[in-house]
């Protein structure tokens, strides 16, 4: 609020001096971006905010605002309208034929929708922060944000995946102009805009629509009739979040990469296992390092009894299965004698492939595993053997058991011939002991009469 009173206070000043609020967006600094110190939301300490009023040619008066935080690094930038919402909504239609109208620039508000009904792709509206970008600009975020979660759908949904590439290949045809394609920018506040490059004269491929809202739309705008506001019953609209639809959500939040500890975004995700039960997926992608990490916890509690899988692998296929292992879990294979903890790996979900890749990947890079120059010489004799052997299991060409000991219950491994039961697997639930319940922290844990003193 104070950051707000501040940014009121020196637009005021300007105009008592006479300046120019909003001048013509040009090569030329006219007019330096005012800056305000205001309160981080990623670390809360103090960073400092910019604003540039400026007004765009042929178009109108928007507010550029770009925030940045030394302490943790933090940055966003996003756009507003100058000016008040408008009468009337506003639907831009461009027929795009030429890569020069891959650089239009476009005014997207907070609350304009985008569509290509040439590849049925849309973006709905308040999914993204205003901005000032181009038409191809556009495209190239909407591709990188489909890109983006495709290694975890690609074990999560196949069909999903395999569609979503699709929309992918298409989406970079149009980037190379391999054909024409329509563009709609649908704007009920009115605020949103696209170049027109043959100004002052008529775009041939540009159409512009000016149509009334919506109560719906008005309401998403924050604008209410005074016999709305008036009226001791609350307006409710018809799409209203459900509980359904935001387990359809991807949640976003903040985190810092593992890798160079430099800010970055985690994707967060509940879905369902069939024959199983709902989890939790976890994806961070590192723009700075590139570090992808991807972790998976259980949606539910820790389960009665543990719950100890054995699988016997006696084919390539076998290798395809998916593997949901939780951080609890330990691994063994009893023809290499290995044996391996649950918290080496913690939580994945990939494939058994995949998950003796990891396997391989932590004993080859961990000192612990005997890594590095530093190792005795019958040690490392002996890993040399068995990761070769370990590299035969993973290629499919030697036949081994593979046991996943949960005591949480909380790992699975796909049996592909669900819901009857798999020949090759065997699924045993067992008591815990006193120590795996100690180290779970089921010991001390009082779950009836918890208000008394135990």
């Amino acid at each position: 609020l104070d950051s707000l009173l501040q940014e009121i206070r020196i637009f005021e000043r300007m105009g008592e001096k006479g300046e120019i609020l909003f001048s013509d967006l040009s090569g030329d600094d006219y007019q330096k971006p005012q800056e305000i110190e205001s309160l981080c939301q990623n670390c809360g300490k103090n960073g400092m905010t910019r604003l540039l009023l400026t007004r765009i040619p042929h178009y109108k008066e928007v507010i550029l605002m770009s925030f940045s935080c030394d302490e943790c690094g933090y940055q966003n930038n996003e756009i507003q309208s100058g000016g008040a919402i408008q009468e009337k909504g506003i639907k831009l239609e461009v027929h795009l034929t030429r890569e020069r109208d891959l650089s239009r620039q476009v005014v997207k508000s907070d609350y304009a929708s985008i569509s290509i009904p040439d590849i049925d792709l849309e973006i709905p509206s308040l999914t993204q922060k205003g901005e000032i970008t181009t038409v191809e600009g556009i495209l190239s975020r909407t591709l990188a944000g489909l890109e983006h979660d495709q290694p975890v759908r690609k074990h999560m949904d196949p069909d999903g995946y395999e569609k979503i590439e699709n929309v992918i290949g298409e989406i970079k045809g149009l980037l190379k102009l391999e054909r024409d394609f329509k563009l709609i920018l649908d704007d009920p506040s009115g605020n949103s805009y696209i170049e027109n490059p043959h100004i002052p004269g008529i775009d041939p491929g540009r159409m512009e629509k000016h149509y009334a809202r919506t109560s719906k739309q008005d309401h998403a705008l924050g604008l209410y009739s005074e016999q709305e506001i008036q009226s001791s019953e609350p307006v409710v609209d018809s799409d209203e979040l459900t509980a359904e639809k935001l387990q359809a959500e991807v949640l976003h939040f903040a985190t810092n990469c593992p890798g160079c500890n430099a800010p970055a975004e985690t994707n967060m995700k509940v879905t369902n296992i069939p024959f199983f039960k709902e989890v939790v997926i976890m994806a961070t992608v590192c723009e700075i390092c590139g570090e992808k990490t991807n972790e998976v916890k259980s949606g539910g509690g820790i389960e009665e009894k543990g719950k100890k899988i054995t699988l016997a692998i006696t084919d390539k296929s076998d290798l395809n299965r998916d593997v949901l292992k939780s951080e609890t879990c330990h691994l063994s294979i009893p023809e290499l004698e290995f044996e391996m903890g649950g918290a080496a790996l913690g939580g994945r979900f990939t494939t058994l492939e995949g998950l003796l890749n990891n396997m391989l990947e932590e004993i080859e890079n961990n000192s612990l595993w005997g890594a590095g120059d530093a190792s005795a010489p019958d040690v490392e004799e002996r890993m040399q053997k068995f990761k070769e052997r370990l590299k035969l299991c993973i290629e499919g060409e030697l036949e081994f058991t593979m046991v996943m000991d949960d005591p949480a219950g909380n790992s699975y491994l796909q049996n592909l011939y669900a819901p009857d039961p798999d020949p090759n697997m065997e699924v045993e639930e067992y008591e815990r002991s006193y120590d795996q319940n100690e180290e779970l922290g089921l010991n001390d844990m009082k779950v009836e009469n918890y208000q008394q003193d135990s």
